[in-house]
């Protein structure tokens, strides 16, 4: 018979101590599986004979579920709780950070409360400055209300913008308002920046001045406009000039003669002439007599024009020159 004593007729027997161990292994193997990475556990080791062994406890295991099975177990989980006690004893004690714990207080908000905001200038000093007059008629009687300046980089409602920044006004049970301002250094003296809370009237005023910008240093003048005829125009209101007097002795109608240039103005060029001829200088023509005209039989001799003496006759053997 391949069955215990004292189990039913038909069933399996009753397990013995040694076939319950070895289930409670397997059951704690299958979940210690589905649990535990292996390539994380650092006392896991695989040794050159193919077994695994387990460096905190110095055990040999056959297969990687028995491995898994005996760190469920009471002997594995008993040395890590002395070796966790003991690197805790042999560390050095740390400072703790003293933290400072804030209990929040939870109400009921009842809504915004009603406010006033004043714009101002000092003349004399050229500043500006804002006045606001918060009133919180239902505001707690041990309470009084706060204030703070908040930067455009903590607040998550509106785009960051570095030249704004944000005045807080909070008092219970009412809701923070913030007032956008511009991001300018506040003169903190006394007698301009001040807050002052009424308990009779409920209202709470702040004034703040900002300080005035520095002036912009000395910048050099801009260099002057060319003289250049034309550049500037004609202001539409202006007639243009009326046109110069012809000159004395000349006949109404008639072009009037052109002048000297002006002072330091350059002269046109003189116009392209035809067949390689200079044209003659802007002083009018020379004062050199032309040639006399060549005929068909008049002879002339050289050199006799300006009273100049007769040039020599040319030597023989070389025919002479033809005028």
């Amino acid at each position: 018979m391949d069955r215990e004593w004292g189990s039913k007729p038909g069933s399996g027997g009753a397990a013995s101590a040694q076939n319950e161990a070895i289930d409670r292994r397997e059951r704690l193997r299958r979940l210690a599986l589905e649990t535990i990475d292996l390539a994380k556990d650092p006392y896991f080791m695989r040794n050159h004979l193919g077994s695994y062994e387990c460096k905190l406890c110095l055990t040999l295991h056959n297969n990687e579920g028995n491995y898994l099975a005996h760190t469920q177990g009471k002997r594995h989980q008993t040395n890590l709780a002395k070796r966790a006690a003991r690197e805790a004893k042999d560390s050095p004690a740390q400072p703790q950070p003293n933290k400072r714990k804030v209990n929040i207080r939870k109400t009921v908000k009842i809504g915004r409360p009603g406010y006033r905001v004043t714009k101002q200038f000092d003349p004399e000093t050229k500043q500006r400055s804002l006045l606001f007059q918060i009133e919180y008629p239902e505001i707690e009687d041990p309470s009084k209300p706060r204030h703070r300046f908040m930067s455009s980089y903590e607040q998550r409602i509106q785009p960051f913008d570095k030249r704004y920044q944000f005045l807080l006004f909070a008092a219970e049970p009412y809701e923070i308002i913030a007032f956008k301002v511009p991001s300018t250094e506040i003169d903190k003296s006394t007698p301009k920046f001040f807050s002052h809370w009424d308990p009779d009237s409920k209202m709470f005023t702040l004034q703040l001045y900002f300080k005035p910008k520095p002036a912009e240093a000395n910048k050099p003048p801009p260099p002057p406009a060319a003289n250049v005829a034309g550049a500037l125009p004609r202001p539409p209101s202006q007639a243009p000039p009326p046109p110069p007097p012809p000159p004395q002795g000349l006949p109404p109608g008639a072009p009037p003669r052109p002048g000297p240039p002006p002072m330091g103005s350059i002269p046109p060029p003189p116009p392209p002439v035809s067949n390689g001829s200079r044209a003659a200088p802007p002083g009018g023509p020379p004062s050199v007599l032309p040639p006399p005209p060549i005929g068909a039989g008049a002879n002339f001799t050289p050199g006799m024009q300006m009273n100049r003496p007769p040039m020599p006759p040319p030597p023989h053997g070389f025919p002479g020159h033809q005028m």
